[in-house]
C-alpha cells in the first residue's frame, strides 16, 4: 500500500474562487491569489492510524479535530482515501509551507506543499496634481504594492514613456512637458493599475498673430491677437496715441481665452490708425502693434509701424523732388 502522491494543480468545480492542489513527498509550490480560496488535498489509499495537517508547526488538524482558531481553515474531507483541508478568503499571511502527516502499517507518511499568495499591484500612494512655473524642477511619486513586487513606469500622453520606477524628476520643465503624466504599475497576477497626475506649466503669453489690415469706409473690419499663455492672458487694445481703446457703437472688443478681436460694424476715417495689443497674466506682459489703414495707402512692413510713418515719407519724397534738378 503507497499514498498517491500527485505534483500537479487544478481547478475544482466548486466555484471560481476556489482552487485546489495535490501534493506529493517533495515540495510542491500552488499559486493562488489574495481573496480567493483553495483546498489542499491529500490523497491516501491505505488504512491510515493517525493523521494530522500543520502549517508550518502550528497544527490545525489531527484528524477530525480542529486546532486552528481560524475560522477561515475548514476540513474538507477526511476518509480512507482524502483528507483536505480548506481555506476561505486567503489571505498574506496564509503563505507559507503546509504538511499532510499520517501513520500507517506503523509509518511516518509526510506530503508538503508551499502556498504562495500573489496580490494584484495596486497604486496606494500618488502625487497629487501640480502647477508650476516654466523653468522649475518638478518631482512626482507613485508608490504600489503588491506580489510579486510590481513594476512601475511613467507615460506622458504625448512622448509616450518617459521614466521607469516610482519616482519622476523633470529638470527645469518646458511647456510642452505639460499636460497628464500617467502612473502604470503591474506585476504579472491581473491587469495594471494606472493613474495620472496632471502637470500644468504656467508662463507668460507670447504673442502669435498679429497682421495689418485692409479695410473699406462703411465696411465691417477685424482685427486679431493671439496669444498663448498660462494662465490665460487679459488683453487690452491702445490706439496709436496710447488711448485705451473702448467699446462704441461703431467698435466692440471681444476677448476669447487665446485671443482677442477688434471687431469694427462701419469703419470711419476716425479708425484708421495703429493699433496695439496688450496682452497679460500675473507672469508677464506682451504686447504687438498693427495698421488698420485705407486700400492703397502706403502700409509698413512691420507690425510695430504707425501712421506717422506716412507722413516721414511724403517729407522724403517732397525733398527729393526738390533736389534732383539740382544733381
Amino acid at each position: 500500500m503507497s499514498c498517491v502522491l500527485l505534483c500537479r494543480c487544478l481547478l475544482f468545480p466548486t466555484g471560481p474562487s476556489v482552487r485546489g492542489a495535490e501534493f506529493t513527498h517533495l515540495p510542491d509550490n500552488f499559486t493562488v491569489l489574495e481573496g480567493e480560496s483553495v483546498t489542499l488535498r491529500c490523497r491516501i489509499d491505505e488504512e491510515v492510524t493517525h493523521k494530522a495537517w500543520l502549517n508550518r508547526s502550528n497544527i490545525l488538524f489531527t484528524g477530525t479535530d480542529k486546532w486552528s482558531l481560524d475560522k477561515r481553515v475548514t476540513l474538507a474531507n477526511s476518509n480512507s482515501s482524502d483528507f483536505s483541508i480548506h481555506i476561505d478568503k486567503v489571505q498574506v499571511t496564509d503563505e507559507g509551507p503546509y504538511t499532510c502527516t499520517f501513520q500507517a502499517n506503523n509509518e511516518p507518511r509526510i506530503a508538503h506543499v508551499y502556498l504562495i499568495v500573489h496580490v494584484p499591484a495596486k497604486i496606494v500612494n500618488i502625487s497629487k496634481n501640480v502647477s508650476v512655473n516654466e523653468g522649475e524642477n518638478v518631482n512626482l511619486y507613485c508608490l504600489a504594492v503588491g506580489r510579486p513586487e510590481p513594476t512601475v513606469i511613467w507615460k506622458h500622453q504625448k512622448y509616450g514613456l518617459v521614466s521607469e520606477g516610482e519616482f519622476l524628476d523633470i529638470t527645469e520643465i518646458k511647456r510642452q512637458q505639460a499636460e497628464d503624466y500617467e502612473c502604470v504599475t503591474i506585476n504579472g497576477v491581473a491587469p495594471p493599475d494606472q493613474r495620472k497626475v496632471k502637470v500644468t506649466v504656467n508662463y507668460p503669453p507670447m504673442i502669435t498673430e498679429t497682421k495689418n489690415t485692409p479695410a473699406h469706409l462703411g465696411k465691417t473690419a477685424i482685427l486679431r491677437c493671439e496669444a498663448m499663455a498660462v494662465p490665460p492672458a487679459s488683453f487690452e487694445w491702445y490706439r496709436d496715441d496710447h488711448r485705451p481703446v473702448e467699446n462704441d457703437n461703431t467698435l466692440r472688443i471681444k476677448n476669447e481665452k487665446t485671443r482677442s478681436l477688434l471687431l469694427f460694424t462701419n469703419v470711419t476715417e476716425k479708425h484708421f490708425g495703429n493699433y496695439t495689443c496688450f496682452a497679460s497674466n500675473r507672469l508677464g506682459a506682451s504686447n504687438a502693434s498693427m495698421l488698420l489703414f485705407r486700400p492703397g495707402a502706403i502700409q509698413g512692413r512691420g507690425s510695430g509701424l504707425h501712421a506717422g510713418l506716412s507722413v516721414s515719407v511724403c517729407v522724403w519724397v517732397s525733398l527729393s523732388a526738390f533736389l534732383l534738378p539740382k544733381v
